[in-house]
């Protein structure tokens, strides 16, 4: 990352991305990563750690939707759900825009970004103080560890990338912590990098959840134009049962309002490039 000439820049695999910026708004180093926010000219606010794009104002809908909606209406009945990660707090609030849902814990390692968040993205954490949502600032490995088996419907792990101490989440001992958690039925959704960019990860993913136990896995994808190639994957696990359809009339009927996610994209972003169905049969 640099910031040279009123410019943020993030180079990643011979790639860049560069956003023109007002003014650095917060600076400052947690125990845990270096959390900075921009006021940028054309997106909004720029949230990054350790020099890392983690959201703007402007596009930040788009991955928070597709993290939660599309699970949740796969889901038949999803009521308790874990979030591991998400310190900004946007996944949180779409999930809990569902009704059925009784209750979200989120796991997050490092408070000091959902303290940000609250001071620069008040509108990512307008359903913190939901009554169903509850927040533990501790190491999700150990926690997940701990948790008692077939208690939960949906975990959502809303990680940065798979490097340092965040790798450790990407692992076939963590997804097997996870799908044990998991209650029959139930779904395991990781954010799984770029199609383009990071296949090997994506391949790595899917080999993983399926040496963990995962009954089916499948990936979703959808546009990310802060994030390195502009393109963006999700990965789902399903335990107990095949990964087959969703609650397509309650997606149509949905009583809350979405910028990205609707039925249509339900269906859409479940296919694949070519490309990438080829990758991803090497992971069987």
């Amino acid at each position: 990352m640099t910031v040279d000439d009123s410019w943020f820049t993030e180079k990643a695999k011979g790639f860049g991305m560069s956003l023109r910026v007002k003014v650095k708004i917060h600076d400052e180093k947690s125990p845990y990563q270096h959390i900075e926010v921009f006021e940028t000219e054309s997106f909004g606010r720029l949230l990054t750690l350790d020099g890392l794009t983690m959201l703007t104002s402007r596009d930040n809908f788009i991955y928070h939707e597709m993290m939660s909606h599309p699970a949740l209406f796969t889901h038949s009945n999803p009521r308790q759900v874990v979030i591991v990660g998400g310190g900004d707090c946007g996944t949180l609030r779409e999930v809990l825009k569902h009704h059925e849902v009784e209750q979200v814990l989120q796991v997050e390692l490092d408070e000091r970004v959902t303290r940000v968040a609250e001071e620069f993205f008040p509108e990512l954490c307008e359903s913190n103080g939901d009554e169903r949502a509850s927040f533990l600032f501790v190491d999700a490995i150990q926690w997940m560890a701990e948790a008692k088996a077939d208690s939960v419907d949906v975990i959502l792990l809303d990680t940065t990338d798979p490097v340092g101490q965040a790798a450790r989440l990407f692992s076939t001992e963590f997804y097997s912590d996870c799908l044990r958690v998991l209650r029959k039925g139930g779904l395991l959704v990781a954010q799984s990098e770029s199609p383009l960019f990071d296949i090997e990860i994506l391949k790595a993913i899917h080999g993983a959840m399926r040496k963990a136990g995962a009954d089916d896995v499948m990936t979703i994808h959808f546009p990310q134009c802060t994030y390195p190639s502009g393109w963006w994957s999700a990965t789902m696990a399903r335990k107990g049962q095949k990964l087959k359809g969703f609650r397509e009339t309650a997606a149509r009927k949905k009583t809350f309002d979405t910028r990205y996610y609707n039925a249509d994209i339900h269906i859409a972003c479940q296919s694949l490039p070519t490309f990438v169905n080829e990758a991803l049969a090497q992971s069987h």
